[in-house]
Order: structure tokens, then C-alpha cells, then sequence
């Protein structure tokens, strides 16, 4: 699970009903906030390079990644996530992502084709910038405040469809 989330009030609460979630559609979850047995050369780095090497290490041993792509202070996606959504990628991963602001990154970024320094808005018709929207297996787009959990179980639902095999019906 990938997202600004961790900066979220009680953000580990937000973690333990998203992995709830997972779990509930056949999917293991995994969280910044999971432990891990780090290297000991790791000791030496800073707080923040151990950090992002646990998160690298954490999606190392996922099979997909589910991004919350929800714009964060600013116009697009946090970029930390954005990050982790081509670190993803770049290893062959399936990522599922989800956002809870309807509105397309063209109509976020400003009125017009330019904006207000004269530079063109990137305006294809997609919810987050196309390197990020087009490597996405699915993109689910609902409108709901931060603290709503439909786009993040629908985008769930999306992933466990096409990552396991169907369950089988009746009798």
C-alpha cells in the first residue's frame, strides 16, 4: 500500500483498516509501517535513507501495489508515491492505483492551456500525469473526502480480480 497516508492523523489505525480490507478480498497487505529485518549496514544511514530503503525492500517482496494517487499538497500525487509507483514498475509489478478528486489533472492545474507562467498544462484526459496514469492496470476514480475508504476498496476489489483466480460459485 503506497500513499501519503502515513502522514495522515493515526495513521496507523488507517493502515491496520486498509490491511483489513485486503484481507477480506484474498489479498495480504503491506505497510511502511510493517517491520522488516533490516541489513546491519543499514544502522549507519540516516532516518531517511533507511526509511526509503524499507520501502524499497517492502515492494521488493509485494507481487502489486496499490497507490493512493489522490493529489497532496499540490495539483498531483504525492511524490514520494509517485515514486514507488515507477519503482514498482520498474521491477515488473502490477500497480492498482486510486483517487478521491474527480476532477482530471488539467482542470486541477488551472484554467486554460497555460499556466500562469506562459508553460503548456498537460491536458490528455487523464486523473494524474500520463507517465503515471497509463502504468497503471486500473485507475479508480471516486469522489469522497480523505478519510472515505470506497475508492481504496474498490481499487482493492480491482486487484484481487485480476490478481487471483476466480472463486468459485454455487454449488
Amino acid at each position: 500500500m503506497a500513499g501519503p497516508d502515513v502522514f495522515f492523523p493515526d495513521p496507523h489505525g488507517w493502515a491496520a483498516r486498509r490491511a483489513a480490507i485486503c484481507a477480506a478480498y484474498g489479498l495480504h497487505a503491506v505497510s511502511p509501517f510493517d517491520s522488516m529485518d533490516e541489513p546491519a549496514d543499514w544502522a549507519s544511514l540516516t532516518a531517511a535513507a533507511r526509511i526509503a530503503r524499507r520501502n524499497e525492500a517492502h515492494i521488493r517482496s509485494c507481487g502489486a501495489v496499490i497507490a493512493n494517487l489522490t493529489p497532496f499538497r499540490g495539483v498531483s500525487a504525492d511524490v514520494g508515491t509517485a515514486y514507488e509507483v515507477g519503482y514498482a514498475r520498474a521491477l515488473g509489478l502490477p500497480v492498482f492505483a486510486y483517487t478521491t478528486d474527480p476532477r482530471l489533472l488539467a482542470a486541477r492545474t488551472g484554467p486554460g492551456s497555460r499556466d500562469a507562467d506562459g508553460l503548456e498544462i498537460e491536458d490528455f484526459g487523464l486523473p494524474e500525469n500520463l507517465m503515471i496514469a497509463c502504468a497503471v492496470e486500473a485507475f479508480v476514480v471516486q469522489e469522497e473526502d480523505w478519510t472515505g475508504i470506497a475508492a481504496f476498496t474498490e481499487c482493492v476489489a480491482a486487484a484481487a480480480r485480476a490478481l487471483l483466480p476466480p472463486r468459485p460459485t454455487g454449488p
